[in-house]
């Protein structure tokens, strides 16, 4: 069997109308020269996306597919296709044909440079603003809570060494990030300059929710900072009740000047109230990420896989 060169794994959701279109693009754009093999993962379509992923995967020796009993997220099918993908590099894009097949070869170049993973940086992103957004404030989060590198955009569209890819399959946690997992191994990124194609059909599954659910991943998923910032908030919240302690002490018993009534009494209860609750909220958010890990809450579970039983191209 030849050696594949590069796995391509698209986590597809919702996408039947794009599946056989994206894959001759990829077959298009991929030179002879290059053993590769394509790996979709079907994340609980609700549509017949994984009847035309069983179609292409029988009529083309490249083409693997993995169909998830249940909607996993993105990351979770992510990580499914990681797992079988037997390429020396594999590139991870998007099924609704906004990353452009052609740039796999970009990606590809670079990478071999030294590096451990290649981000497509998006010159122009045709998406609407508060996708945007959310990437834009996530990206930030994560030089904070994992030391992301100033400038590298962590883009959906990349390319990973296989070495990296093995240590990422290793992550056993419910609730993979991918990028999030990316940091905590290596800082030898790099990016280089691609096209962000408009959709191709249909509407963007992506909500507000999703966003928020990728900030929460990172947030409490691989890093302790938020629990150090409670740690200090507590701490500070607790000198400044202390100071206040002895000002109003100082006014009741010596400068005999206080206020009748129980308007500071009250701010007092909300402010650290408020705080009690925060801190408590971020402790009992990785309490519970603890408790489904011990609990093994699997991160996806596989109904089947296709594939030709021709060897890859």
């Amino acid at each position: 069997m030849k050696e594949i060169e590069i796995s391509i794994v698209i986590p597809v959701y919702n996408s039947s109308q794009i599946v056989e279109e994206l894959h001759q693009l990829i077959a298009n754009s991929l030179s002879n020269d290059i053993a590769y093999e394509l790996i979709l993962v079907n994340d609980g379509s609700a549509d017949d996306s994984w009847q035309k992923i069983t179609a292409v995967a029988h009529q083309n020796n490249v083409v693997t597919g993995i169909n998830l009993r249940k909607n996993c997220g993105q990351d979770n099918a992510i990580l499914a296709g990681l797992r079988i993908a037997r390429g020396n590099y594999v590139v991870i894009m998007d099924d609704d044909l906004q990353h452009n097949p052609s740039d796999i070869l970009k990606l590809y170049n670079e990478i071999k440079k030294g590096f451990d993973v290649c981000y497509g940086n998006f010159v122009e992103l045709k998406q609407n603003k508060i996708k945007n957004i959310g990437s834009n404030f996530n990206g930030k989060m994560a030089e904070y809570l994992v030391a992301k590198p100033k400038g590298i955009y962590l883009s959906p569209f990349k390319i990973i060494n296989k070495s990296t890819v093995e240590e990422i399959a290793k992550f056993a946690g419910p609730y993979p990030y991918i990028d999030g997992i990316i940091l905590t191994i290596t800082h030898n990124l790099a990016q280089t300059n691609i096209e962000h194609q408009s959709r191709h059909s249909g509407e963007s599954n992506y909500t507000f929710s999703k966003s928020v659910s990728v900030f929460m991943k990172l947030f409490t998923g691989f890093s302790v900072v938020p629990l150090r910032l409670a740690t200090v908030t507590g701490i500070i919240a607790t000198l400044v009740g202390f100071c206040l302690l002895l000002k109003y002490l100082y006014d009741y018993f010596i400068a005999k000047n206080f206020i009748e009534g129980w308007t500071t009494e009250v701010v007092l209860i909300i402010l650290f109230g408020g705080l009690i609750l925060t801190t408590l909220g971020i402790i009992g958010e990785y309490i519970g990420r603890m408790y489904l890990t011990l609990n093994n809450k699997p991160q996806y579970t596989i109904s089947e896989i296709v594939r030709s039983n021709t060897d890859a191209k």
